[in-house]
């Protein structure tokens, strides 16, 4: 048996747990009419399949009806849930692999225009920043059905085979009735912390009625609020051990910190750029002051920091929710001696800022996350061996030689530079995304394995190209800046590449127009704002930098803000002409709100990139599709098979940002899904 920590199995009341790395409660916002049909199930399946000792569902499931998802999640209020979660349930059971729930009521966490359009409630009417509802204060029936309701949904997930549940209290209901903060009720619901907590335990009380003894039962909650008048540590501490007291509770799974704000969110699940684990120490002094089974996950991505959480008895049970996001098997992995070949967690978080923004849930550099119905975790040899020959080493050209290189193609990479990344190596400039750099080395270490011959310092033209004898080519040369988006003045610009790589010195008085909305934008402010310069980003938008999104966002204006960038939104960028050794900014606006001025001494322009496509369209003409792509063929996961022209000897593909300005993930995607059928 082997003696690494993350291996030994648990016996968390009466089920065994065969490892002790656990996928924490999440929701990738996989449902279907809010319920974990055929896409949610093979998300978990593959998880279970990859070795992890428990998956844990929805982050969190509905238990009421005045608790809508502000994002796609399961309503465990219906009765037409418990077919679905056992058909799930079954799935997992039969990988080896145990599953639990987590359910909750959102309180002044949601939206009153979402679901059923009824009043958010909460114990106090203080609204929550994040989602702007301005609550009802709870009355005596509220409390008593939500009471059921709770209830009710346990005994669902026991009739759908669960094997228990988790009950979450961190910026939802539970929490709101013990924070002060979110309390402002009279007994015997507030008031005094024994008042604040009385609605929990009655919770509970109903549940164990519900579901016996036997069914486990645990608790997601924050210790500590970490922010002024909030639940301090020592109050954490006389809760966690009033729940262990209770004779209710099986398990406690520890969160440090508050999220009704994005900063606070992030915070809570830190992303790239910040501390790994920074919470595994206090979740350490909650188990060494309860002696109780206790879970943690934050920002654990890595084998070794969880192996160190285990082994330092820490925690009992350690969560890797991004990780396996990233990828499904690491335990199975760790069990062949494999560690290596685990696909990295960057910290992107792409998954969750996409859940955030309403979309569904998917990692930026593993392509078959989210779509394992369609999209291969392992992939399988090809029938024939083909000379694939790809064209650039960015994402899209790494991704691609992977899959060709897996697959058992012999594989030719051709790459201008005399290194491999594209745009990965200027997003790697900053410190806090570093990280990034992983998705590359991730992708050249596995080629290594298969073989994959690179030719750097080399300049690929079509005479290079067919000298391969190519029976299919793949055009991945990404793209270069646009900067050609004024009236007059597109000569005096420079680009937030320019920037950002160093090629050109930040000036100190600058105006950076961003209306791609994408990291480079913010990026390249950043960088001229830390040499002291003054420095405005304006875009046309009502919002900077959408394509940021929520939790990557935190970061750059935690150290813009301290350096006082202007952000100005709703304002163009019209034309940019020379004023002895200045600038003369000339912005306008989509709205018709007049013109204005800039004196400045820099102007820079995020605006994409245009497609670096003279190699694809010279070897067009001399390709069997010329270039087409069936669209029908691609979605539905089939081999290419259009013919334009008979004589033409190679399949000819283009990728990533050699079609179109895109992102990281989109790159990656268009080469996995076209690669797995050739």
């Amino acid at each position: 048996m082997s003696k690494d920590p993350l291996l030994q199995p648990y016996q968390l009341k009466h089920l065994t747990l065969r490892n002790r790395i656990i996928m924490t409660s999440h929701e990738p916002a996989y449902p279907q009419d809010g319920m974990p049909k055929e896409r949610y199930r093979a998300y978990h399946v593959e998880r279970a399949k990859g070795g992890v000792a428990m998956t844990m569902t929805a982050g969190s499931a509905a238990v009421s009806k005045d608790s809508p998802p502000v994002f796609n999640n399961l309503l465990v209020y219906k009765d037409e849930v418990v077919p679905w979660m056992k058909d799930m349930t079954d799935a997992i059971h039969e990988q080896g692999a145990a599953v639990m729930i987590q359910l909750t009521h959102l309180g002044r966490r949601t939206r009153w225009d979402k679901g059923y359009w009824l009043p958010v409630v909460s114990p106090s009417h203080k609204r929550e920043a994040a989602h702007r509802a301005f609550p009802k204060k709870m009355e005596d029936w509220d409390v008593e059905r939500i009471i059921k309701d709770y209830a009710d949904a346990a005994e669902r997930m026991k009739a759908g085979g669960m094997d228990g549940i988790e009950l979450q209290a961190y910026g939802h209901l539970m929490d709101q009735f013990w924070s002060p903060l979110t309390n402002d009720l009279d007994g015997p619901y507030g008031g005094s912390m024994d008042n604040r907590l009385q609605f929990t335990f009655d919770v509970l009380r109903e549940v164990r009625k519900r579901v016996g003894p036997d069914f486990i039962v645990g608790m997601r909650y924050t210790a500590d609020e970490d922010m002024e008048g909030g639940l301090t540590k020592e109050d954490g501490l006389t809760i966690s051990q009033r729940l262990k007291d209770c004779g209710m509770i099986d398990f406690l799974n520890v969160i440090r910190g508050h999220i009704d704000t994005d900063a606070a969110l992030t915070d809570v699940i830190p992303i790239q750029g910040m501390s790994n684990s920074p919470h595994l120490d206090f979740a350490g002094d909650i188990r060494a002051a309860t002696n109780f089974p206790t879970f943690h996950a934050a920002k654990i991505p890595d084998v070794a920091t969880a192996r160190h959480a285990i082994a330092s008895g820490k925690v009992d049970m350690v969560g890797m929710t991004r990780a396996h996001i990233t990828d499904p098997h690491i335990v199975r992995k760790i069990i062949e001696n494999r560690e290596d070949d685990i696909r990295p967690c960057v910290g992107a978080n792409y998954c969750l800022d996409r859940i955030y923004q309403g979309g569904s849930a998917y990692c930026i550099h593993n392509a078959a996350t989210g779509r394992e119905l369609d999209m291969p975790h392992r992939l399988a040899p090809a029938q024939t061996r083909k000379k694939v020959v790809i064209i650039g080493t960015g994402p899209a050209g790494l991704e691609a030689a992977r899959v060709a290189g897996e697959r058992g193609h012999d594989v030719v990479v051709f790459e201008a530079a005399d290194r491999p990344g594209g745009q990965i190596l200027l997003t790697a400039q900053s410190e806090r995304r570093k990280e990034m750099i992983s998705i590359i080395e991730w992708r050249m270490n596995q080629c290594a394995q298969h073989d994959v011959t690179f030719r750097f310092n080399t300049w690929a033209e079509a005479d290079t190209v067919q000298a391969e004898n190519p029976d299919v080519v793949i055009v991945a040369t990404g793209g270069l800046p646009d900067t050609e988006v004024l009236s007059r003045g597109n000569d005096l610009v420079v680009s937030s590449w320019d920037i950002i790589s160093g090629d050109v010195k930040p000036g100190s008085n600058v105006l950076v127009f961003d209306d791609a909305g994408d990291h480079a934008g913010l990026q390249a402010a950043d960088h001229i704002a830390q040499t002291g310069a003054k420095v405005e980003i304006m875009t046309p938008d009502r919002s900077f930098a959408p394509e940021v999104m929520a939790m990557n966002l935190v970061p750059y204006m935690r150290s813009m803000q301290k350096l006082d960038v202007t952000f100005t939104v709703t304002y163009r960028l019209e034309a940019v002409e020379k004023d002895g050794n200045q600038l003369v900014a000339h912005v306008g606006s989509d709205y018709g709100g007049g013109s204005k001025q800039r004196k400045v001494d820099q102007v820079v322009i995020n605006h994409g990139t245009i497609p670096l496509d003279d190699l694809y369209f010279d070897l067009k003409p001399l390709s069997s599709n010329h270039g087409e792509v069936s669209h029908d063929q691609l979605i539905t996961g089939g081999p290419q098979s259009v013919v334009r022209n008979s004589d033409g000897s190679f399949q000819l593909f283009r990728i990533g940002d050699a079609v179109s300005a895109r992102n990281t993930h989109a790159a990656i995607y268009d080469a996995l899904r076209l690669l797995k059928d050739i």
